[in-house]
């Protein structure tokens, strides 16, 4: 029997409602409920209420951690604050007392002193401040079209803006007006690509990108820093803008600057060496070239058809005279009669075109003139050049071949 009202008398023992509170809190698991009441979105009116709302708040076990939540919330009810007023009473918005989130338990004047450290390396301005930047566009076309034989005159405007602004930043702010103009400049080429075929048939037919330079410079050993090159410019030879042949070269320029011209610069050691023994061995060949009438008339000032003066106006051209040597090179005397040409270390031909003459369907032809015009020339560089490397090809091979035979002989 006493067994039996003990079993009777238990569920009276479990429930915690009948039971009185005591001193000492007796650990138990917190339900659902009591984290609800624990985060009250509105505050007890009186002390009675607030001390039956503690009354009903379970303590948290010793032997269990507390969630996050709960944290937030203990810390945050310890320190709470009677309103003084009725909007201060009204919920606000943003983040829920006792809840985690964006900036919740973080004190207000971190977050000030955070803000003034985001704005402090950029603009003075106060937080909150917008900024609009219009997006930069490329200049207008205006009444010209843009058209794939001609240099419009926009190209010109951008290359004359990029000369008295060389820098890196200006050219970033202005990307657009610098891929108009090389677009446009690109598909010039490829009209003008046509043209020189047409005038010398051993130039073959390459893409754009084999033909043109690039506008950035090489600094490394030079004291101008300024990175791009103020022009546009491309090449055509039988091998493109490389290669030891002579070629043909356009140069786009505003201020005048634009520049035709052909042949060879500054070339290497063996073809300079093989142009002045073929202009000691057969100088009249040379001479028969320069004498040309459409060369005379575009690149040497209309000069007469005599070998001194026409001579006299080639060794004169800017090119070939910044680069030539003050004394006879070596293995030639200085009296010789065609010293003049031998010190030569550039054989070119070239003129300048202004603007008017670039800029507007004419300018197409023109340049198409005068690459006709240095066919001879160009010609007769590629004929000395080439049969001379040739015979000396062969007579490289013909000595590899004997020392070759040789050297089988002896281990033998």
């Amino acid at each position: 029997m006493p067994r039996n009202s003990a079993k009777r008398s238990s569920p009276a023992r479990r429930s915690s409602s009948k039971r009185p509170a005591s001193d000492k809190p007796t650990p138990s698991r917190s339900s659902k409920r009591s984290k609800a009441a624990k985060t009250s979105y509105v505050e007890p009116e009186t002390d009675e209420e607030r001390k039956s709302a503690d009354d009903a708040e379970s303590p948290a076990s010793d032997y269990e951690e507390e969630d996050g939540d709960d944290k937030l919330s203990a810390s945050s009810s310890d320190h709470e604050v009677e309103p003084s007023s009725d909007e201060d009473a009204k919920p606000k918005r943003g983040t829920p007392r006792g809840r985690t989130g964006k900036g919740a338990g973080i004190p207000v004047r971190k977050k000030q002193m955070d803000e003034k450290e985001l704005w402090k390396p950029g603009a003075k301005l106060e937080p909150g401040t917008q900024i609009v930047i219009k997006k930069p566009k490329a200049r207008d076309a205006g009444e010209t079209p843009y058209t794939d034989d001609t240099i419009h005159p926009n190209t010109m405007l951008f290359l004359k803006d990029l000369a008295a602004n060389n820098d890196r930043q200006w050219l970033k702010m202005h990307d657009l007006d610098y891929r108009a103009a090389l677009q446009d400049f690109t598909t010039f080429l490829e009209k003008l690509t046509e043209k020189v075929i047409e005038a010398d048939e051993t130039v073959p037919e390459l893409p754009v990108k084999d033909i043109i330079f690039r506008i950035y410079r090489d600094v490394r050993f030079s004291k101008d820093q300024t990175p791009y090159k103020p022009h546009f410019s491309a090449a055509w030879s039988r091998t493109g803008r490389k290669g030891p042949y002579a070629g043909y070269y356009v140069q786009i320029q505003p201020g005048g600057k634009s520049f035709v011209g052909g042949g060879l610069w500054q070339p290497g050691a063996q073809p300079l060496a093989l142009l002045r023994r073929d202009i000691d061995r057969k100088p009249h060949k040379i001479k028969h070239v320069l004498g040309d009438v459409g060369i005379r008339k575009a690149f040497l000032g209309g000069v007469a058809n005599d070998d001194k003066k026409v001579v006299e106006a080639f060794t004169n051209q800017p090119e070939n005279r910044s680069s030539a040597l003050k004394k006879h090179p070596k293995g030639y005397e200085n009296a010789h009669k065609d010293i003049k040409l031998l010190r030569l270390k550039s054989f070119t031909l070239g003129t300048k075109l202004s603007d008017g003459e670039v800029i507007g369907s004419q300018g197409l032809e023109r340049i198409a003139e005068l690459v006709g015009c240095m066919v001879p020339f160009v010609s007769y560089s590629f004929l000395c050049l080439g049969l001379a490397l040739l015979a000396d090809w062969r007579c490289c091979s013909a000595y590899g071949n004997a020392r070759e035979e040789s050297e089988a002989s002896n281990e033998k």
